[in-house]
């Protein structure tokens, strides 16, 4: 690989959107800011914005181009002087950018001598708008006279309390038995972790005030109830996480009634009985694309906890990167956990020229897991097959059909990105992993993913094209043949139905499940898990990511679903449709507003919502290198998710949470300027 040095140049990208008889023009200036001129260099560019190969250039040539990651050369004898500036013009994008994140966020310049030199890049601009750029979490204000006069997210079913005591210091957790004994040290770790410093839970010399914790019959799986005295506190519930969410709930009175007294009270009398109104209540986080850290990870499960959410989605693998330690096959981290310049993949979505990336140990998931199960979440992990697996494949390309010729391309630019499902190999490869992956996570729920294989999968391999033969004739393996080098432009999850690649992704499914149903699995996957209707419905769970209208077909068919809809509840969509905001528009947009106000099921059957298992925001990570746009894109929307779970529709009030909203935690504790 070749050496990183540091350099000064700099590069400014600028989209200009099409306008009446023009079309959208995509600019890259890289200034020489050094001393030296330089010559005979490529540049080097990653995204998300996509460059189509086929795209014309103006000013340079495109010689690379793998999803967002691409490499431009200078015309002939071009050099590249002190002070400066080389411009390309790109005709053509794969993905046209709608959002400051959307451009160019990384670059790097190889030089003569293969260095590879790093590039400050500035946000792309967009022509005609000059408003200042957005990062950090959006503050909502505490009013000084709020709807309510306790402090909780998300609203319980039932809330009867009267009165005022003094805010006491912290609490003095006295739990009556076992699993009150494991509720009380999992509320006091989660805590001390997320506030260290305000003393939440503190013994009576200490000030703290008597909090009897215990057991009792009568109550729903996560339900409790909190009874208020003048002299204490008493929490009951049947189980241990119901227990914990009645401490959170009590543990965000006390905080909204210490940090503002002027707001909120904590209570002298009365009740609060509670319990959720989904049992499925989720939070999917792509870690392929961007790269979280056990601490990372650890501490958003705290937020998750706090948000009374009860279900981590991991996306451990993606064509970007594979991100789970398997014994097996240590190149799957070796080789697909890394990116940068010189390696078998290359820097994408904000990465440098210097290696980047991570994996996860499996010491580091067991961990993560037990945490999980004290705070009362299911971790359910995700490695998605056959397609997006673009980094597997470069770990393990024994996995290829060796006489497979051309190529076919996802809607994200990668080529040949999908497991064979006719050789043997795939399922000998994918056995061991699920197995060394069903010993490391409890959840009876494995997640495949199963999404997005794109139209022209397995259209150059012989082997795949003689089964589609045997299957579905030749009229069938001929269509499927001429679709090789055809490039997929959209997100959609139901163009390939009925053609011969759902033809072989069905088979590939029903092999998957019958393995993970020999081991006492549930097979997880996206809705295009149904296509070919192979999979056994008593055995899946089905995440519809398209519209609430095609999970409510899905879920009338038989299947149990989680409504994950990605125009409202993808997180990585951005606030607004204005260029300043961060995050993606390719699926819509959602502010906290819209998210919290969404009906999850509207027009749904009492038949349908009977396989409502419930709902889930999807983190995918692709604009979030800079940690300011992460909490800029899932905080407070995470809480308003949360609300939507587990809140009964009747006792939703957006006016109350936006009042309430600016208690909840955020990750990174970056807030945007107000």
């Amino acid at each position: 690989m070749a050496k990183t040095t540091r350099g000064k140049f700099r590069l400014e990208t600028f989209w200009v959107p099409a306008v009446t008889g023009e079309a959208p023009v995509y600019s890259l200036a890289l200034t020489n800011d050094g001393d030296q001129p330089i010559a005979d260099f490529t540049l080097c560019v990653s995204g998300p914005a996509r460059i189509d190969p086929a795209a014309s250039v103006e000013g340079g040539q495109l010689l690379v181009r793998l999803s967002n990651h691409a490499e431009f050369a200078p015309p002939e004898d071009f050099a590249l002087q002190p002070g400066e500036t080389w411009t390309l013009k790109a005709h053509g994008m794969s993905y046209h950018p709608k959002h400051w994140t959307d451009g160019a966020n990384a670059g790097y310049i190889v030089l003569a001598d293969r260095t590879a030199v790093p590039v400050t890049v500035a946000p792309t601009r967009a022509k005609g708008d000059n408003a200042a750029l957005t990062r950090g979490s959006v503050v909502y204000p505490v009013p000084k006279v709020a709807p309510v006069t306790v402090s909780i997210v998300p609203w319980p079913e039932a809330v009867a309390v009267s009165g005022a005591i003094a805010p006491p210091s912290g609490l003095d957790l006295r739990p009556e038995d076992a699993e009150a004994e494991a509720a009380a040290g999992a509320f006091t770790a989660l805590v001390q972790a997320l506030f260290p410093v305000e003393g939440l839970v503190r013994p009576v010399a200490e000030g703290g005030f008597p909090v009897s914790v215990s057991l009792r019959s009568g109550f729903a799986a996560e339900g409790h109830m909190i009874q208020f005295s003048a002299t204490g506190v008493t929490i009951a519930a049947g189980t241990r996480s119901g227990l914990l969410y009645g401490l959170i709930t009590l543990g965000q009175i006390l905080r909204g009634a210490r940090l503002y007294p002027e707001t909120f009270v904590f209570p002298a009398d009365g009740e609060i009985v509670d319990a959720p109104a989904l049992g499925w209540r989720g939070v999917h986080l792509d870690v392929a694309r961007q790269f979280y850290g056990t601490a990372e990870v650890a501490q958003f499960l705290r937020i998750l906890a706090w948000n009374k959410l009860n279900r981590f989605h991991w996306h451990l693998s993606d064509d970007e990167a594979w991100r789970v330690e398997i014994d097996a096959y240590p190149a799957l981290t070796d080789i697909g956990a890394w990116r940068g310049h010189g390696l078998k993949i290359p820097p994408l979505l904000g990465s440098g020229p210097q290696v980047t990336g991570g994996y996860y140990t499996k010491a580091a998931i067991r961990a993560i897991v037990a945490l999980a199960v004290d705070l009362g979440i299911e971790v359910v992990p995700e490695i998605d097959v056959p397609g997006h697996c673009y980094a597997m494949l470069q770990a393990i390309p024994e996995l290829r059909d060796p006489e497979e010729a051309g190529s076919y391309y996802s809607v994200q630019g990668f080529p040949d990105n999908c497991l064979n499902p006719v050789r043997e190999e795939t399922y000998l490869v994918l056995e061991t992993i699920f197995d060394e992956l069903i010993e490391l996570f409890p959840s009876k729920i494995i997640h495949i993913g199963a999404d997005e294989v794109p139209l022209g999968a397995w259209s150059g391999s012989p082997m795949a094209l003689a089964r589609l033969r045997a299957v579905g004739g030749e009229a069938m393996a001929d269509a499927h043949a001429a679709r090789l080098n055809v490039i997929t432009n959209t997100h959609g999850a139901d163009e390939i139905d009925g053609s011969g690649a759902a033809v072989l992704q069905a088979e590939f499914l029903a092999r998957i499940q019958a393995f993970l149903a020999s081991r006492g699995c549930i097979t997880g996957g996206w809705q295009e898990a149904a296509h070919g209707n192979v999979i056994d419905k008593t055995k899946s769970t089905l995440f519809g990511w398209r519209t609430v209208e095609a999970s409510a077909a899905l879920a009338g068919e038989g299947y149990d679903m989680v409504v994950c809809p990605g125009q409202v509840y993808y997180l990585d969509m951005a606030n607004s449709q204005a260029w300043s905001e961060p995050g993606a528009s390719w699926a819509g947009w959602s502010d906290p507003e819209k998210l919290y106000n969404f009906d999850p099921v509207k027009g749904w059957s009492d038949a349908q919502k009977r396989h409502l298992l419930g709902v889930q925001c999807c983190i995918w990570s692709e604009p979030m290198t800079d940690r300011g746009v992460f909490d800029r894109l899932v905080f407070p929307r995470l809480s308003a998710l949360a609300e939507t779970g587990w809140t009964q529709p009747e006792r939703k009030s957006f006016a109350r949470f936006e009042a309430l909203a600016g208690l909840m935690p955020i990750l990174y504790g970056i807030y945007a300027e107000v």
